[in-house]
């Protein structure tokens, strides 16, 4: 897509092509690339390097049973598995997180739907649905945010998000995002920590809302 004006920072980038950035963030970063040609040629050229860097290191001898279980497996491989698939506007990487065609959402009132796609220690991966117009509580952030937008397009104090756009929610930032009328806007967003709203019926919802 040429016309996504918010990318991922490069250093999420660079985390991502080593392997090193969490598996929520990872989630994200993965189904912004596969729409952005920008950050795929970057996050490629990332990947590369490091390929060449580990062909750079000195080698390590093996021992002759590790050699021979290496051939065995190459003899007897398992079967591949099969290619995930978009579904939709859900790019691959998201799609294969939810089982069927469509995401098991739970609605969190006034038309607003949450689907948890993954959640641990380490942070928490989600789809958000939310009707044309309608506007977010006013919230800030305990860590870093990461917001893909899949569908529709919403605005805040620091701009506009649409399709393919990222916004990067650090811990300096309160806003209200406000879905724009038409599409309800379907965002991708993994956090690390739980959000900090403002309002007491939010707060007092937050620990059966897992936000």
């Amino acid at each position: 897509m040429s016309d996504i004006r918010h990318h991922i920072p490069e250093p999420l980038l660079l985390a991502y092509a080593s392997g090193n950035l969490p598996h929520a963030y990872a989630v994200v970063v993965a189904a912004h690339i596969s729409v952005c040609d920008t950050c795929r040629a970057v996050s490629e050229g990332h990947a590369t390097v490091g390929g060449q860097v580990i062909e750079a290191t000195s080698r390590e001898p093996i021992s002759s049973a590790l050699r021979s279980r290496v051939l065995d497996m190459l003899d007897n491989p398992d079967p591949l598995p099969s290619t995930p698939q978009a579904k939709g506007i859900y790019p691959a990487p998201v799609a294969e997180l939810f089982p069927g065609q469509m995401p098991n959402w739970k609605s969190l009132g006034m038309g607003v739907k949450q689907s948890i796609l993954s959640q641990n220690r380490s942070g928490s991966v989600r789809l958000l649905y939310i009707p044309g117009g309608r506007a977010m509580p006013h919230h800030g952030h305990n860590g870093l945010e990461l917001t893909l937008v899949l569908q529709g397009a919403f605005r805040d104090e620091t701009g506009r998000f649409a399709r393919g756009d990222v916004e990067l929610g650090l811990p300096d930032l309160n806003h209200t995002p406000v879905a724009e009328e038409g599409p309800a806007c379907i965002c991708l967003a993994a956090t690390d920590a739980k959000l900090k709203f403002n309002s007491l019926i939010p707060r007092l919802l937050q620990p059966f809302l897992k936000i």
